[in-house]
């Protein structure tokens, strides 16, 4: 009687139907091997909100059985929830040199130890309990990124990562296609493949076309150069170093992420830079304009990012001046729209000249568009399907994708996070959920906050705060009917004096109706101010600020006070 097999699970716990904190589990058996795990940057209300990480809850339940962590490239959606991972669980790290360097100084920062971290080359095999993991050299605009054939008891997996097909790459290293192609031949059982630019037709330009932009931009300036662009974006930095000391300018950094990448990729040998090229930000007073070039964060527009700061005329060290050339060599992120445009815009107006990507070619994606995914599935030929990286609608149209190179509906899964993907040699199906979601982190805090938090955040942000104070007289076992009232973010008090007397009148009579009825119940007097004074506000501004009683108790005899609120 022949043994039945296990059915392979496929689980992703992030990266579907959002951009960001990618992490999938393959399950087989009492085995469990990860690819990536990454953060995502808060929306816009998730007020306060640092990051957010994937729940693990489904690893946490299954620790013993998880054999290894298997990393594609060195981008934060990839890594950077990783240190929140090993505070739960110490699982082995598998990655390519680069990654592991971000992977290792994430870990210092983080204070964690005893962490097993390992290099490994494309073309190398790592067992993982009954999987078998080969690495394959590919293209993305970081160094290092590989995808993975995960041998499975029921057959070959391939995940592409993040990938782009560029056959003139800035480090030499072109993706191998050939042993795509040969996995291919051979059979593969699932492709999963990165949706991030499947709604782009043709192919993505190689990353040496920016080189030559910036090659041009650089020999007609005569003024300071100011580059902002992603930290991990090690090909488009090189571009950048390259460029400078050809028209013999030195380099300046700014940014934390910024310095802390370049550190790693100058050490390890991913950056290829001239010995006193870069010079410290507090030496550039000893350079002309024309002999500086400086590299910064802020491609987003992110509030507290060194170029926002720049534009603002709040940095330290650094701030805009009339003739600088500002190149922003990234292309925002869906949502970022607005805020690069009003740091473009602020740029302008201190008198610096600004050139970003609708206006030269100062960038270049490092995901595949719809020629290079179909070329993937061609050379794949996998029995199914399953896209992965992207927005909803990113799936459903790597979805229809795949349908015209032939892989039947009957054969695609679209899942969605937490979804367990069942794979059998002959079928696959969604068979069930486990928890997923999003752990937001706000300083410490990890998985603090909820959406009662942020829910209160995001009314105390639109209407602001109205606080009434109360006292209770111990001795006479009474409230005293003269409250306090104070705004924050609601009205200018000063301004709105009939409001304030008027409010206090109607909080005086609650108080004395409570006391003739003899309530002593602090938490039903105060919901009863809340929901008069609730009424009442609105009445007035057609707003809702959050209202909260504060009772504070004294006792003639002995002095003492105490503060209750709500």
């Amino acid at each position: 009687m022949t043994q039945k097999k296990e059915k392979l699970k496929i689980i992703p716990l992030g990266g579907l139907g959002e951009i960001g904190k990618n992490m999938t589990v393959f399950e087989y058996g009492k085995d469990i091997m990860l690819i990536d795990s990454g953060l995502a940057f808060p929306e816009d209300e998730m007020l306060g909100i640092d990051i957010v990480i994937p729940d693990i809850t489904y690893l946490e339940r299954n620790k013993d059985k998880i054999r290894g962590l298997f990393l594609t490239h060195g981008h934060e959606d990839h890594i950077g929830s990783i240190p929140y991972l090993l505070k739960k669980i110490n699982v082995p790290i598998y990655g390519t040199g680069l990654t592991i360097g971000l992977v290792e100084k994430k870990i210092l920062e983080h204070g964690l130890e005893n962490v097993q971290l390992n290099v490994v080359e494309p073309g190398a095999r790592i067992k993982a309990g009954v999987f078998t993991v080969e690495f394959i050299r590919s293209n993305h605009s970081i160094p290092d990124s590989v995808a993975f054939a995960i041998e499975t008891p029921l057959g070959v997996v391939v995940h592409t990562g993040d990938f782009k097909i560029d056959y003139n790459p800035i480090n030499g290293d072109v993706i191998d296609l050939n042993r795509l192609a040969e996995f291919g031949t051979k059979g593969v059982l699932v492709a999963m493949s990165d949706s991030t630019n499947v709604e782009s037709k043709g192919y993505t330009e190689s990353e040496s076309t920016v080189g030559n932009t910036l090659t041009d931009v650089f020999r007609d300036c005569k003024s300071r150069i100011i580059v902002a662009t992603f930290a991990s974006n090690i090909h488009r930095i090189q571009q950048i170093v390259n460029a400078a000391a050809l028209f013999g300018r030195h380099v300046v950094l700014s940014g934390r992420s910024m310095l802390n990448v370049v550190e790693v990729a100058v050490k390890l040998g991913y950056l290829k830079v001239d010995e006193g090229l870069i010079i410290d930000i507090r030496d550039m007073k000893s350079y002309k304009d024309s002999e500086l070039v400086l590299i910064t964060t802020g491609s987003q527009g992110e509030p507290m990012s060194a170029l926002t700061r720049m534009a603002c005329n709040e940095h330290r060290k650094l701030n805009i001046k009339k003739g600088d050339t500002v190149i922003i060599s990234a292309n925002p992120i869906p949502g970022n729209e607005k805020t690069v445009s009003k740091v473009i815009d602020m740029l302008y107006q201190r008198g610096a000249n600004v050139i970003y990507n609708a206006l030269e070619d100062v960038h270049v994606t490092g995901h595949a568009k719809q020629e290079e995914l179909k070329l993937m599935l061609t050379l794949l030929r996998p029995k199914f399907f399953i896209p992965v990286h992207g927005e909803y609608r990113h799936l459903r149209h790597h979805a229809q994708l795949a349908q015209t190179m032939g892989i039947t509906p009957n054969r695609i899964v679209r899942a969605e996070n937490g979804d367990i993907i069942e794979v059998t040699q002959k079928s696959i199906r969604i068979a069930g959920a486990v928890p997923s979601g999003a752990v937001l982190v706000d300083g410490l805090g990890v998985g603090d906050i909820g959406n009662m938090v942020l829910r209160d955040r995001k009314k105390l942000s639109e209407n602001g705060l109205l606080i009434i104070t109360l006292i209770f007289d111990c001795e006479k076992n009474m409230m005293v009917p003269s409250p306090e009232i104070y705004s924050r973010g609601f009205i200018y008090v000063k301004d709105n004096a009939d409001f304030m007397n008027e409010s206090k009148e109607i909080i005086k009579i609650i108080v004395n109706k409570c006391n003739e009825a003899r309530v002593s119940d602090w938490s039903v007097i105060k919901n009863i101010i809340k929901d008069e004074m609730g009424n009442y506000v609105y009445d007035q501004f057609k707003r809702q600020p959050m209202v909260i009683t504060m009772i504070n108790t004294i006792n003639n005899n002995t002095n003492n006070k105490k503060n209750s609120n709500n």
